[in-house]
């Protein structure tokens, strides 16, 4: 992948407690192929398998560490 300062490269960070933030140019896939629209250069990945929008992280791991979740 060719970078300039117009196209960073792409990033992925993993947070402990919290999301997979990925920055940059990407493509996100379901689990056929087929392409999720997110129509953002930064997504968060939910990393606790308790989110609405799921692939995407909504925060509800934030309410389950904070005691106030189920």
């Amino acid at each position: 992948m060719t970078t300039n300062a117009d196209d960073p490269a792409t990033s992925i960070r993993a947070y402990p407690d919290g999301p997979i933030l990925v920055r940059g140019d990407f493509e996100l896939l379901d689990e056929q192929g087929q392409a999720i629209t997110t129509n953002r250069r930064t997504i968060a990945l939910c990393r606790c398998g308790r989110s609405a929008l799921a692939p995407l992280c909504d925060g509800t791991h934030s309410v389950l560490q904070s005691g106030r979740g189920a």
